[in-house]
């Protein structure tokens, strides 16, 4: 008969197997710290030496990181999603920009379908919230807050998907938002996206959501996409028009 008798199982071994699901489905997140190891200890209700048994197998499989005289912290286990050199292509070829935001349509169009049907009602509750702070923070290209907050509705829509492959892929790409690979948020939204129009469009998406619409909220999603990529479209345009026109100038002030 396939029976084998049952292994009995170390503590830190379960410890280690409750962190890394942490971390699988991005309720820990890169970069933060672990709380104190008695607290954790008691938390998790094992003994210290466990804890440090797990900690240890952990920060062997790349997935904890210590920081001398800071604590314990989720490893940045997203960094290795793309090279350096393909990150400055992206970051020095115009073709990438639109392809990464096409990449977020279709991606967040699915997130967005599935966070419709599967989403929890405490998933629902957390995108309303972050919604609502949006309205109070007001115009992302006057504040900071605000301009984080937009990347936290859409990364909390991607969470709400529960699908945890398409959750770290699209960290990662939002990541490299963040670093200002592919454009600079504030200034493109300075320039050619009004506060008004992006509101509205993120409480289209708001309200299809927390109607569980998968239909409506897809589309709502690519409409907004379809409207930062044109936004950018219009941007880089007029940013060339604007060094041809410096160029007509020069060149008229030499014939003086």
């Amino acid at each position: 008969m396939p029976f084998q008798k049952v292994q009995p199982e170390k503590l830190s071994a379960s410890v280690v197997r409750q962190i890394e699901k942490l971390i699988l489905r991005g309720i820990l997140t890169p970069g933060e710290r672990l709380p104190s190891e008695r607290e954790l200890a008691e938390r998790l209700g094992v003994s210290r030496p466990s804890l440090r048994d797990a900690i240890a197998d952990l920060q062997n499989k790349g997935l904890l990181a210590a920081k001398a005289g800071s604590g314990i912290f989720v490893a940045d286990v997203l960094g290795s999603a793309f090279s350096p050199a393909l990150v400055e292509l992206f970051a020095t070829h115009d073709e990438a920009v639109f392809d990464y935001l096409s990449f977020r349509r279709d991606m967040e169009g699915l997130a967005a379908e599935r966070a419709a049907r599967f989403g929890s009602d405490a998933d629902l509750v957390l995108i309303q919230t972050i919604f609502d702070k949006m309205v109070a923070a007001g115009d992302p290209s006057l504040s900071d807050e605000a301009a984080s907050l937009d990347a936290q509705f859409h990364s909390a829509i991607m969470d709400a998907s529960h699908n945890v492959i398409m959750l770290h892929m699209m960290r990662s790409m939002f990541d490299l938002l963040h670093q200002g690979v592919f454009y600079n948020r504030r200034i493109m939204f300075s320039q050619h996206i009004t506060y008004d129009a992006l509101l509205g469009q993120h409480r289209d998406i708001n309200t299809a959501l927390q109607a569980r619409d998968p239909t409506a909220a897809r589309a709502a999603v690519e409409t907004h996409l379809d409207y930062v990529k044109q936004a950018l479209a219009d941007h880089q345009k007029s940013e060339a028009n604007a060094a041809v026109a410096r160029q007509r100038l020069e060149h008229e002030a030499q014939k003086r």
